[in-house]
């Protein structure tokens, strides 16, 4: 019998609750990260929605700045929507000459690409290996530029009103490092949590 995956949400700004309790409807043990101490006893990380600048100098006030990008780089599998895939970039365009970066992903990240707060929207996106899925942008990145070694998972499609924002990348994976530009977390749709703690399990050989 496989053991249940322990998975902590960094709790240091943005939608933690939400990811708590997604990730507990898709089968693992969740638990808020504060501390380094935290972060040792998880199996995966999720790094959530909130304010990227801000929770790049919170990750410094909490000294888990070092130890996050090692556990990363030693092959913690992590998952960063909106905020949370603009620290695991290894580059953002308008950010904050102080923002620090994880280097969980090889891409490229435009900060705040769909616009302000007002600009926030719903829609429908493929999603490739899960099919359709709600998917809720506020103040959402885009991935400018994606490395070779990294998988695209989902566009936002080409339709006459996409304007700009047509064929823009907002899903990617590479290896163990899952992010999205929109909240799956706020949708009730649990698919994309499911399919993180899958990427820790299989990381974790359970």
């Amino acid at each position: 019998m496989s053991v249940t995956p322990v998975v902590g949400v960094l709790a240091l700004q943005g939608d933690v609750a939400e990811h708590l309790a997604a990730l507990e409807h898709a089968g693992a043990k969740a638990r808020p990260v504060r501390r380094p101490g935290e972060l040792a006893e998880v199996d995966g990380l999720v790094l959530p929605g909130g304010e990227s600048t801000t929770m790049s100098r919170l990750l410094d006030v909490f000294e888990l700045l070092e130890p996050l990008r090692e556990r990363i780089a030693g092959g913690m599998p992590a998952y960063g929507s909106c905020a949370g895939m603009i620290l695991l970039a290894r580059q953002v365009l308008d950010g904050r000459p102080d923002q620090r970066q994880l280097d969980g992903l090889d891409v490229v990240v435009r900060r705040n690409a769909f616009g302000r707060q007002v600009d926030s929207f719903e829609g429908v996106l493929g999603f490739t290996g899960v099919g359709e899925l709600p998917a809720v942008f506020i103040r959402a990145p885009w991935v400018e530029k994606a490395g070779d070694g990294v998988e695209i998972l989902a566009r936002i499609p080409d339709t006459p009103d996409a304007g700009e924002a047509a064929d823009r990348i907002v899903a990617v994976r590479q290896g163990p490092v899952l992010a999205t530009a929109f909240h799956p977390e706020l949708t009730g749709d649990e698919r994309v949590h499911r399919l993180f703690v899958g990427m820790v399990r299989a990381a974790a050989g359970t």
